[in-house]
């Protein structure tokens, strides 16, 4: 049986504390669940997540951009190092994800959101964690799309509980599988 994984996505470097307690909180009901965490690996909303994985004895994996594995943070247990900057990077992150988490953000994480929707992942985005997660909802194609192809309905959440009960419910409705491959599903 294969684990979930769970990408966080958010922006790297200094955090408002209040983002930082929302990500910590996110990071152990990752772990609490029995998912697999997969960040960018660096600081910031990264570090945060990963800080509460661990602190609820989660797995960590961190993908980082570049060849040096020193920049990941100290809560990553697997640190795989692309080669590849900030942004390819983030694609390896996508496609190695069974769903994504959207905690706040800058620049680098729309275009992470938008290769997630274009990769027909399930993104839940946490609106009260500030930055660019605070206002997507508003500029969405009803509120829920990033187009009108709508390939993929956006979901919201405010609390760590609420995203990985959203998390979970879209694991599930893949019916137990991921491409073919049985899944551990553990939902509180």
């Amino acid at each position: 049986m294969m684990l979930i994984r769970i990408g966080v996505i958010g922006q790297s470097g200094e955090i408002p504390a209040e983002t930082c307690v929302l990500a910590e909180e996110i990071g152990k009901e990752i772990a609490l669940r029995g998912a697999i965490l997969i960040t960018g690996g660096t600081s910031g909303v990264m570090g945060a997540v990963s800080r509460g994985a661990k602190q609820a004895n989660g797995l960590v994996v961190g993908i980082l951009p570049g060849d040096n594995v020193e920049v990941a943070n100290d809560y990553i247990d697997i640190p795989i190092s692309t080669g590849l900057s900030f942004d390819y990077r983030s694609l390896i992150l996508v496609h190695s994800s069974d769903v994504i988490i959207m905690i706040a953000g800058g620049n680098g994480t729309l275009g992470e959101l938008s290769a997630a929707y274009l990769n027909r992942k399930p993104v839940i985005i946490v609106e009260a964690s500030g930055g660019w997660a605070s206002r997507v909802r508003g500029m969405a194609y009803e509120g829920s799309y990033l187009d009108e192809r709508k390939w993929v309905k956006l979901d919201y959440a405010n609390s760590a509980t609420e995203a990985l009960d959203i998390a979970m419910s879209r694991i599930c409705e893949g019916k137990g599988s991921i491409d073919g491959k049985k899944i551990k599903v553990d939902s509180q």
